[in-house]
């Protein structure tokens, strides 16, 4: 009971000790210890990497799902750990809409034909819509959420500890300049030299937290990449649908155009022509063109890593060296790059000048 006593009242006199400091400060009646200005760096860096990932995070579900309401209720169930039920979107709403007044009008005429082809095609439009969001919540959203409820809380935590530890510090040295007996000012540079070595051992652990944003802004540069190939598959299936509907359309007996349009005028209405897409422009030569110039890329670093020779390579995106090994980049240089052997297949080995280091190769694009 004694010991507990006692252990109350010394974490309240440190707790006090802390209050009385970080008032004074605020007052301009104390000194501060200043963090270095790489450390100072690194937290302005994460605590924008942290801001800009909530937006980011924010408008892609308002992207993947524009109503507030349905938001409101899938947040609820992630957060009960409960799976929300299955809903149709607008396309299945539409497509099942169309489908039913075809079956109505009867499928033999021709507008009843249509109604089911083209509700047929708002179906598979919004199957591949169901497949897009789950595709960029796992692969884009779900990182970020992970960085911000995992890493970066984790980095919160510690700098807040850092706090602690800086205000302890301040408080020992504040002691120390009143202390006038002898006996006073040996415990007072005893508790300094305790206070420093606790802060600065909390300084390196922040320090050593925070450069991992590097790797985290490379990662979430891999998840870009995933959500943009996602929006790209998804768009190449919409467009390909409707090429393959319009197709469909145009096989329809001419009388039903020409009646169309013949009603149109006898209204007095315009008549109106529809152009169409030509069925050349087809989506797959054009992924075919995109997935052989990933492919050539893709392969350009195989060769670069089993020939153990160097070329030149264009910085695509500045790049903060995280450790004395790595290399610092700049957007639209050129540098020399090779392969170590043994090194990560993320990373080769970058040379401009006198300097030398390691480079992400997510940061990098070869020439020829």
């Amino acid at each position: 009971m004694d010991f507990n006593v006692k252990r109350l009242a010394a974490d309240a006199g440190t707790f006090l000790s802390r209050a009385v400091q970080f008032t004074e400060e605020k007052l301009g009646q104390a000194e501060k210890t200043e963090l270095d200005a790489h450390l100072e760096n690194l937290l302005i860096r994460a605590e924008n990497t942290k801001q800009w990932t909530e937006r980011i995070m924010k408008q892609t579900e308002v992207l993947l799902q524009p109503n507030p309401n349905v938001r409101l209720e899938e947040f609820v169930y992630e957060k009960l750990e409960k799976k929300a039920p299955a809903r149709m979107n607008n396309h299945d709403l539409l497509g099942q809409s169309m489908i039913e007044a075809g079956n109505d009008f009867g499928p033999g005429a021709a507008y009843g034909n249509a109604l089911i082809k083209c509700g047929e095609t708002q179906k598979q439009i919004g199957g591949a819509e169901r497949e897009f969001i789950q595709s960029s919540a796992i692969n884009f959203l779900t990182p970020f959420r992970n960085f911000l409820e995992g890493d970066f809380k984790t980095i919160l935590k510690e700098r807040k500890l850092l706090q602690v530890k800086r205000l302890d510090l301040d408080a020992a040295k504040t002691r120390l300049k009143k202390a006038r007996m002898p006996d006073a000012r040996a415990a007072a540079e005893q508790e300094l030299r305790m206070t420093q070595s606790e802060f600065d051992r909390q300084a390196e652990i922040t320090r050593l937290l925070l450069e991992g944003v590097s790797s985290t802004h490379a990662h979430h540069l891999r998840c870009l990449n995933d959500f943009v190939e996602a929006q790209t598959t998804y768009y190449a299936q919409c467009y390909q649908y409707m090429v393959d509907l319009q197709k469909q359309l145009g096989s329809f007996p001419s009388s039903f155009a020409n009646n169309n349009q013949t009603a149109a005028t006898a209204s007095g209405g315009p008549s109106i022509s529809v152009p169409t897409i030509p069925v050349s422009a087809s989506l797959p030569s054009v992924s075919a063109g995109r997935s052989s110039s990933a492919a050539a890329a893709t392969g350009g670093f195989s060769e670069l890593r089993s020939s153990n020779g160097s070329r030149k390579a264009r910085v695509l995106y500045d790049y903060d060296a995280a450790s004395s090994s790595e290399l610092s980049l700049l957007a639209d240089e050129v540098i020399t790059v090779s392969s170590v052997p043994g090194m990560d297949s993320d990373w080769l080995m970058g040379e401009r000048g006198n300097q030398k280091g390691k480079v992400p190769i997510t940061y990098l694009e070869l020439l020829n």
